[in-house]
């Protein structure tokens, strides 16, 4: 007699697992009528993260209280949701000129899991506790796992982890969950219901996360410093793209400047925007600029108010 199957748990409860009633007839949809159905769908996207606004803020306070004792945020999850997370983390450093372990991205199965699927790692509760352990985590650390339906065992399983090691826990899911997640001290839900593909959370629920991530991410360096006004002054020339962008920064708050001035002004500061904007306004050398960035923090705008 044939042992019977190991049942899988039941996620019947789970919104991003039930199906949407617009979209009972998308396989026999002309394209143009399919393509505008997602479309139209994608509307709940804005609407489910303004939904956690206050949620979110919260949590970007406390992201950035903790990064500015030295801690740091680190993303986690599987599937589409850890690519999300080391997506945002990627982007952390060429956009803000932030140290890489400022943010960091894990997702189940490694940096392999980033082109080839390997969703079977996402059920060990345990997966993550190697990646863990090797960052050394303490209690300015923030973990915010990522998983659209809320019940992935890696995730679920990282915030038991991360929480015993004394760093705070976060949770951004797509779907509100049957109980509080397990040692979580902030849950982001982010209700965007059930997909026009049936459980395919990499549609609504991946739109909405990607945003959640880009508003955590721009905030917190804003809050570090990182941007004067809406320009982003602390970056580096290192190509021609981003040497353009900074002399046009350059100008647009010096604009006694011609772009040679600028060009010029920018080589002197060895590419390091923010030191040239300081150097121009305050007629200091770099090593003066530096430290008075040092003395504010890296704050842009505590500096250039003193001159007003």
């Amino acid at each position: 007699m044939s042992a019977s199957p190991t049942l899988p748990p039941d996620r019947s409860r789970v919104t991003t697992e039930h199906r949407n009633p617009a979209s009972l007839s998308l396989d026999a949809l002309d394209t143009a009528s399919a393509v505008r159905l997602i479309v139209e769908d994608h509307r709940a996207v804005p609407d489910a993260v303004a939904a956690a606004v206050p949620a979110l803020a919260t949590l970007i306070d406390q992201i950035s209280a903790r990064m500015g004792r030295g801690g740091r945020v680190i993303y986690i999850g599987a599937g589409t949701s850890g690519r999300l997370g080391v997506l945002d983390a990627a982007e952390c450093p060429p956009t803000f000129q932030s140290d890489p372990k400022q943010v960091v991205g894990i997702i189940a199965g490694g940096d392999a899991s980033l082109r080839r699927s390997s969703e079977s790692r996402e059920d060990d509760p345990n997966g993550a506790a190697q990646d863990l352990e090797s960052l050394s985590l303490t209690e300015h650390d923030m973990l915010l796992g990522i998983a659209a339906g809320g019940t992935t065992p890696y995730v679920l399983g990282a915030l038991i982890i991360a929480k015993a090691a004394g760093a705070g826990t976060a949770l951004i899911t797509c779907a509100e969950p049957a109980e509080p997640p397990p040692r979580c001290d902030h849950l982001i839900v982010l209700e965007t219901g059930p997909e026009i593909l049936t459980g395919s959370t990499r549609l609504k629920a991946g739109s909405a996360t990607k945003l959640a991530l880009n508003i955590i991410s721009t905030c917190l360096f804003v809050q570090l410093g990182k941007v004067y006004s809406n320009l982003m002054v602390d970056l580096r020339a290192t190509n021609t793209k981003l040497a353009d962008r900074a002399i046009r920064v350059l100008i647009e708050l010096c604009p006694e400047l011609s772009r040679d001035d600028a060009a010029r002004l920018l080589d002197r500061a060895a590419g390091n925007l923010k030191a040239a904007i300081v150097m121009q306004r305050l007629d200091v050398d770099l090593q003066t600029a530096q430290s008075l960035i040092a003395q504010q923090y890296g704050r842009l705008r505590l500096i250039l108010d003193a001159l007003e």
